[in-house]
């Protein structure tokens, strides 16, 4: 059986004034039914864009080369109509903030129907039934009330639900979740990631999470891709990379990430300086600047993305703990 998503040497750059912008180097992963990719990294790392770039979701300044495989079917060279037509049933995205994604002057109901009556053909009536059927499935109280609600009526998280149940109405093969839990506290960000991993099983997607914060998709993925100034850095299964990960940055951000045993008021750890200037190809590892282990070698040569066996891989010269 064909893999839902195949990415083969993905690139994306942008035409800006200073030059080319490259915001995904050669990035290929595969994802099977059912399986969750975690995609980690810092804002401008080439999360967001590789999410966008498979849903044929890039701006014109935008030029994509590599291959996008969409159920053993290459679609890189699809048309804007023939991608459209994969939006809904075969892959769908739930976007970063629901407040700007959702249209603030229609009814929750006319929203969630939209694509039921468009994709799937169904009369109103039927797609009114199953319009509530799904806000009662993403566990929101009194739906009826809700279809008749606007968005800015709605508690972030209720949004996030509502976009949640948008993205699955027509039962995608392929769901990406873009930071889908920003800006909710920490009670709501839980129970919206519970709520997406049983989904995923649910109806067997295929799931790509993306977020800056590695402690999200520790729970809820299958594997997880580091990215970093447009290059995935380390790529291997979620249990591996947190029992035995490899890369210096991938280190960095779990050091990051605060700590209920962590005394109040103490200083949480940071990634010292910045990414590197995406319009240059500047010799060495991307991380050299900022990591505490760089070498002279480092500052010279670009590593390989390295098969450390076990389905893990890494991108440096002198991994944590050595070569497996």
């Amino acid at each position: 059986m064909s893999p839902v998503l195949k990415l083969t040497d993905l690139s994306v750059s942008f035409n800006t004034p200073r030059g080319m912008l490259k915001a995904v180097r050669s990035v290929t992963i595969e994802l099977n039914a059912g399986e969750s990719l975690g995609v980690v990294g810092e804002s401008g790392s080439g999360k967001t864009v590789l999410s966008r770039a498979t849903m044929g979701l890039l701006p014109r300044t935008a030029v994509r080369t590599g291959t996008v495989e969409y159920l053993g079917t290459d679609i890189s060279n699809y048309s804007a109509k023939e991608v459209r037509d994969l939006w809904g049933t075969g892959m769908a995205m739930i976007f970063q903030d629901p407040m700007t994604a959702l249209n603030p002057v229609r009814r929750i109901g006319d929203q969630l129907t939209e694509s039921l009556v468009v994709r799937l053909g169904m009369d109103k009536k039927a797609a009114q039934e199953k319009a509530i059927a799904l806000l009662k499935r993403v566990r929101i109280p009194d739906p009826d009330a809700m279809m008749r609600k606007f968005p800015y009526q709605l508690s972030g998280g209720m949004r996030q639900r509502i976009m949640i149940a948008i993205a699955v109405s027509c039962n995608p093969e392929m769901l990406f979740a873009d930071e889908p839990t920003t800006a909710l506290d920490v009670t709501v960000q839980a129970q919206v990631l519970e709520l997406l991993s049983e989904l995923r099983k649910e109806f067997n997607m295929a799931m790509i999470l993306v977020t800056h914060d590695l402690g999200v998709v520790a729970g809820h993925t299958d594997k997880i891709a580091v990215m970093y100034a447009g290059d995935v850095v380390e790529y291997a299964p979620t249990r591996q990379l947190f029992s035995n990960m490899k890369m210096p940055y991938t280190e960095a951000l779990l050091k990051s990430i605060p700590r209920l045993e962590t005394p109040t008021g103490t200083r949480l750890p940071v990634i010292e300086g910045r990414l590197p200037d995406p319009t240059k190809d500047e010799p060495g590892c991307p991380f050299a600047n900022r990591c505490p282990y760089v070498t002279d070698k480092c500052r010279a040569e670009k590593p390989p993305l390295t098969d450390g066996g076990n389905n893990h891989f890494y991108r440096c010269w002198y991994p944590i703990g050595g070569a497996q």
